[in-house]
Protein backbone atom coordinates (compact mmCIF):
# COMPACT_ATOMS: atom_id res chain seq x y z
CA UNK A 1 0.00 0.00 0.00
CA UNK A 2 1.24 3.47 -0.77
CA UNK A 3 3.63 5.20 -3.07
CA UNK A 4 6.60 3.14 -1.97
CA UNK A 5 5.07 -0.02 -3.39
CA UNK A 6 4.14 1.27 -6.82
CA UNK A 7 7.27 0.00 -8.55
CA UNK A 8 6.16 -3.63 -8.25
CA UNK A 9 2.82 -2.96 -9.98
CA UNK A 10 2.34 -3.10 -13.78
CA UNK A 11 2.02 0.42 -15.27
CA UNK A 12 -1.60 -0.16 -16.28
CA UNK A 13 -2.54 -0.87 -12.64
CA UNK A 14 -0.65 1.92 -10.90
CA UNK A 15 -3.48 4.39 -11.47
CA UNK A 16 -5.68 2.20 -9.26
CA UNK A 17 -3.25 1.60 -6.42
CA UNK A 18 -4.54 2.88 -3.05
CA UNK A 19 -2.27 5.52 -1.57
CA UNK A 20 -1.93 7.06 1.89
CA UNK A 21 -2.44 10.81 2.10
CA UNK A 22 -1.02 13.04 4.82
CA UNK A 23 -2.99 16.20 5.57
CA UNK A 24 -0.80 18.66 7.46
CA UNK A 25 -1.49 22.01 9.07
CA UNK A 26 1.45 23.93 10.52
CA UNK A 27 0.53 27.10 12.38
CA UNK A 28 4.08 28.27 13.18
CA UNK A 29 6.92 29.77 11.15
CA UNK A 30 7.03 28.40 7.58
CA UNK A 31 10.66 27.31 7.79
CA UNK A 32 9.90 25.22 10.89
CA UNK A 33 7.01 23.58 9.06
CA UNK A 34 9.32 22.62 6.21
CA UNK A 35 11.63 20.88 8.70
CA UNK A 36 8.71 19.08 10.34
CA UNK A 37 7.48 17.72 7.00
CA UNK A 38 10.88 16.61 5.71
CA UNK A 39 10.83 13.14 7.38
CA UNK A 40 7.48 12.45 5.67
CA UNK A 41 8.81 13.44 2.27
CA UNK A 42 11.86 11.25 2.84
CA UNK A 43 9.86 8.18 3.89
CA UNK A 44 8.67 7.23 0.39
CA UNK A 45 8.33 8.64 -3.13
CA UNK A 46 5.78 11.46 -3.25
CA UNK A 47 3.12 10.93 -5.92
CA UNK A 48 1.50 14.36 -5.58
CA UNK A 49 1.75 17.29 -3.20
CA UNK A 50 -0.04 20.53 -2.50
CA UNK A 51 1.75 22.01 0.49
CA UNK A 52 2.38 25.68 1.08
CA UNK A 53 1.19 28.78 2.85
CA UNK A 54 -2.58 29.16 2.56
CA UNK A 55 -5.45 30.75 4.49
CA UNK A 56 -7.16 28.45 6.95
CA UNK A 57 -10.51 28.46 5.04
CA UNK A 58 -8.69 27.04 2.01
CA UNK A 59 -7.42 24.07 4.02
CA UNK A 60 -10.77 23.62 5.73
CA UNK A 61 -12.60 23.37 2.40
CA UNK A 62 -9.98 21.39 0.48
CA UNK A 63 -12.07 18.21 0.37
CA UNK A 64 -15.52 19.73 -0.17
CA UNK A 65 -15.75 18.49 -3.77
CA UNK A 66 -15.08 14.90 -2.67
CA UNK A 67 -17.88 15.02 -0.08
CA UNK A 68 -20.84 16.95 -1.53
CA UNK A 69 -23.60 17.72 1.02
CA UNK A 70 -26.43 15.22 0.77
CA UNK A 71 -24.77 13.31 -2.05
CA UNK A 72 -23.39 10.29 -0.22
CA UNK A 73 -24.42 7.31 1.89
CA UNK A 74 -22.57 7.13 5.23
CA UNK A 75 -21.53 4.33 7.56
CA UNK A 76 -18.64 4.96 9.98
CA UNK A 77 -16.84 3.13 12.79
CA UNK A 78 -14.23 4.49 15.17
CA UNK A 79 -11.89 3.68 18.05
CA UNK A 80 -9.18 5.39 20.05
CA UNK A 81 -5.71 3.84 19.95
CA UNK A 82 -2.81 4.16 22.38
CA UNK A 83 -0.29 2.49 20.09
CA UNK A 84 -0.18 1.52 16.42
CA UNK A 85 1.27 -1.93 17.00
CA UNK A 86 2.63 -4.15 14.25
CA UNK A 87 -0.61 -6.13 14.34
CA UNK A 88 -2.66 -2.95 13.99
CA UNK A 89 -0.56 -1.77 11.06
CA UNK A 90 -0.95 -5.19 9.42
CA UNK A 91 -4.73 -4.92 9.78
CA UNK A 92 -4.72 -1.48 8.15
CA UNK A 93 -2.52 -2.74 5.33
CA UNK A 94 -4.87 -5.66 4.74
CA UNK A 95 -8.19 -3.82 4.78
CA UNK A 96 -7.27 -0.29 3.67
CA UNK A 97 -6.45 -1.23 0.05
CA UNK A 98 -9.85 -2.95 -0.24
CA UNK A 99 -11.61 0.44 -0.09
CA UNK A 100 -14.58 0.15 -2.51
CA UNK A 101 -14.88 3.77 -3.69
CA UNK A 102 -12.69 6.86 -3.76
CA UNK A 103 -14.97 8.72 -1.32
CA UNK A 104 -14.36 6.24 1.50
CA UNK A 105 -11.32 6.80 3.67
CA UNK A 106 -9.63 5.79 6.90
CA UNK A 107 -8.41 8.63 9.08
CA UNK A 108 -5.81 8.37 11.84
CA UNK A 109 -5.85 11.60 13.82
CA UNK A 110 -3.14 12.36 16.40
CA UNK A 111 -4.40 13.11 19.91
CA UNK A 112 -1.77 15.38 21.43
CA UNK A 113 -0.92 18.87 22.60
CA UNK A 114 -3.31 20.85 24.74
CA UNK A 115 -5.90 18.06 25.11
CA UNK A 116 -3.29 15.89 26.90
CA UNK A 117 -2.82 18.57 29.55
CA UNK A 118 -6.40 18.25 30.83
CA UNK A 119 -7.50 15.47 33.19
CA UNK A 120 -9.63 12.71 31.63
CA UNK A 121 -12.42 13.35 34.15
CA UNK A 122 -12.41 17.16 33.78
CA UNK A 123 -14.80 17.22 30.82
CA UNK A 124 -17.02 14.79 28.93
CA UNK A 125 -14.08 13.75 26.69
CA UNK A 126 -12.47 10.80 28.49
CA UNK A 127 -9.77 9.53 26.11
CA UNK A 128 -7.15 12.22 26.68
CA UNK A 129 -4.61 9.46 27.24
CA UNK A 130 -5.08 8.10 23.71
CA UNK A 131 -2.45 8.66 21.02
CA UNK A 132 -4.65 8.39 17.93
CA UNK A 133 -8.32 8.67 17.02
CA UNK A 134 -9.10 6.37 14.11
CA UNK A 135 -12.22 6.38 11.94
CA UNK A 136 -13.24 4.11 9.09
CA UNK A 137 -15.35 6.58 7.13
CA UNK A 138 -17.50 4.72 4.64
CA UNK A 139 -19.01 7.16 2.11
CA UNK A 140 -20.37 6.20 -1.29
CA UNK A 141 -22.81 7.69 -3.82
CA UNK A 142 -24.92 4.71 -4.95
CA UNK A 143 -27.49 3.30 -2.47
CA UNK A 144 -27.53 0.08 -4.52
CA UNK A 145 -24.02 -0.59 -3.18
CA UNK A 146 -24.91 -0.19 0.50
CA UNK A 147 -24.30 -3.82 1.43
CA UNK A 148 -20.82 -4.01 -0.09
CA UNK A 149 -19.66 -0.73 1.43
CA UNK A 150 -21.09 -1.43 4.88
CA UNK A 151 -19.40 -4.85 4.80
CA UNK A 152 -16.04 -3.19 4.07
CA UNK A 153 -16.41 -0.90 7.09
CA UNK A 154 -17.53 -3.71 9.40
CA UNK A 155 -14.78 -6.11 8.32
CA UNK A 156 -12.17 -3.39 8.74
CA UNK A 157 -13.54 -2.47 12.16
CA UNK A 158 -13.69 -6.10 13.32
CA UNK A 159 -10.00 -6.46 12.46
CA UNK A 160 -8.83 -3.28 14.22
CA UNK A 161 -11.18 -2.99 17.22
CA UNK A 162 -9.50 -5.75 19.29
CA UNK A 163 -6.22 -3.81 18.89
CA UNK A 164 -7.77 -0.52 20.03
CA UNK A 165 -9.40 1.06 23.05
CA UNK A 166 -13.03 0.16 23.75
CA UNK A 167 -14.43 3.60 22.97
CA UNK A 168 -14.17 5.95 20.03
CA UNK A 169 -14.79 9.58 19.15
CA UNK A 170 -18.52 10.09 19.60
CA UNK A 171 -19.05 12.13 16.40
CA UNK A 172 -17.70 9.22 14.32
CA UNK A 173 -20.26 6.70 15.56
CA UNK A 174 -23.04 5.10 13.49
CA UNK A 175 -26.63 4.42 14.45
CA UNK A 176 -25.86 0.85 15.48
CA UNK A 177 -23.26 1.97 18.04
CA UNK A 178 -25.74 2.87 20.78
CA UNK A 179 -24.39 0.06 22.96
CA UNK A 180 -20.99 1.78 22.97
CA UNK A 181 -22.15 5.08 24.49
CA UNK A 182 -20.95 4.28 28.01
CA UNK A 183 -17.59 3.07 26.67
CA UNK A 184 -17.14 6.30 24.72
CA UNK A 185 -17.42 8.38 27.88
CA UNK A 186 -15.86 5.87 30.31
CA UNK A 187 -16.02 7.11 33.91
CA UNK A 188 -17.70 10.37 32.90
CA UNK A 189 -20.88 8.66 31.72
CA UNK A 190 -22.78 8.65 35.04
CA UNK A 191 -22.18 12.38 35.53
CA UNK A 192 -23.50 13.03 32.01
CA UNK A 193 -26.65 11.03 32.83
CA UNK A 194 -27.23 13.33 35.82
CA UNK A 195 -26.84 16.38 33.57
CA UNK A 196 -29.31 14.85 31.14
CA UNK A 197 -31.83 14.18 33.90
CA UNK A 198 -31.54 17.79 35.04
CA UNK A 199 -31.79 19.59 31.71
CA UNK A 200 -33.54 17.11 29.37
CA UNK A 201 -35.50 14.62 31.50
CA UNK A 202 -37.90 13.87 28.63
CA UNK A 203 -35.04 13.12 26.21
CA UNK A 204 -36.06 15.74 23.67
CA UNK A 205 -32.53 15.76 22.24
CA UNK A 206 -32.29 12.11 21.29
CA UNK A 207 -31.41 12.07 17.57
CA UNK A 208 -27.74 11.45 18.26
CA UNK A 209 -25.53 9.01 20.16
CA UNK A 210 -27.99 9.34 22.96
CA UNK A 211 -27.32 9.56 26.69
CA UNK A 212 -30.64 8.44 28.06
CA UNK A 213 -31.92 10.12 31.24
Amino acid sequence: MGAAGQGSWPPELRLYLPLPAFVACWAGPIEDGEKALKPLRDAAPVVAEHVGAMPYPALNSAFDALYPPGGLQHYWKANFVKELTDDAIDAHLEHGPRVPVVNSTVHIYPVNGACNRVASDATAFAYRDATFATVIAGMWPDPAENDANIAWVRDYYDATAPLSEEGGYINFMSGDDQDRIRSNYRGNYDRLVEVKRTYDPDNLFHLNQNIRP
